[in-house]
């Protein structure tokens, strides 16, 4: 058994640079071991969308870990529509959801699926000296990612942290582009012009989503798909 993973490991490695369709068609075609590329491609914007809905490291893990073993499950349900990122970031997406609402947090995610107003972002004044340093400058930021409401916070974090254009968020969080826009824009004035201009660049080192998690998703979700692979094909 150890041969047989080490050599589908060994044929990852050799497919790493193969476009998304064709990693899912192989996969789908008994090369299940491929799977870990698409995972290693997609944790850090997986891990981001995750962070933001469900707000705890360890949790956004978990949602990671069942995100990828339903994508794993239903590939073949994937018809290449939107983009594979797009179509695995809505199950990671959906499922951080259902976390939120099993544990009983019904009342802001509800206010995701709408235009309403919320309450503003609770504020925070950090200190002059620690907010001189780039490690503080970016806890400073994520706390006030934190502090932002779920339907403000999932949407600045996928198209500004994430990089994501605004049609791609609109299809991962399967609503509008102009709503895309209106939030972000709102997302944008709770975390307040003189917090996002001393940030600066430091936006996109936050959540960073360090290997050695990265190895543990990987390696937690690999052990759950394996007895799967022979039921896709």
């Amino acid at each position: 058994m150890d041969t047989e993973a080490n050599g589908a490991r060994a044929a990852a490695r050799d497919a790493v640079g193969l476009p998304d369709v064709e990693v899912v068609r192989r996969v789908l075609h008994g090369e299940a071991a491929l799977f870990e590329i698409l995972m290693r491609r997609y944790n850090q914007r997986l891990y981001r969308a995750a962070r933001s809905i469900v707000k705890d490291d360890g949790e956004a893990e978990d949602v990671m870990q069942q995100a990828y073993v339903n994508a794993f499950q239903h590939l073949d349900q994937f018809e290449g529509r939107a983009s594979f990122a797009t179509w695995l970031t809505r199950i990671a997406v959906h499922e951080a959801l259902a976390r939120r609402r099993r544990r009983g947090r019904a009342m802001e995610i509800e206010a995701m699926m709408d235009d309403g107003e919320s309450d503003l972002l609770a504020s925070g004044d950090p200190g002059p000296e620690e907010q001189a340093l780039t490690g503080e400058l970016r806890r400073t930021l994520e706390a006030a990612l934190d502090g932002l409401p779920a339907m403000y916070r999932v949407v600045f974090v996928l198209r500004e942290v994430e990089g994501l254009g605004t049609a791609e968020v609109a299809q991962c969080l399967e609503t509008t582009e102009d709503v895309v826009k209106t939030r972000l824009h709102r997302a944008r004035l709770l975390l307040q012009r003189e917090l996002l201009s001393r940030a600066g660049a430091g936006a996109r080192h936050a959540f960073t989503f360090r290997a050695f998690r990265c190895d543990r998703v990987v390696g937690a979700v690999l052990a759950r798909v394996w007895p799967l692979a022979a039921r896709i094909h």
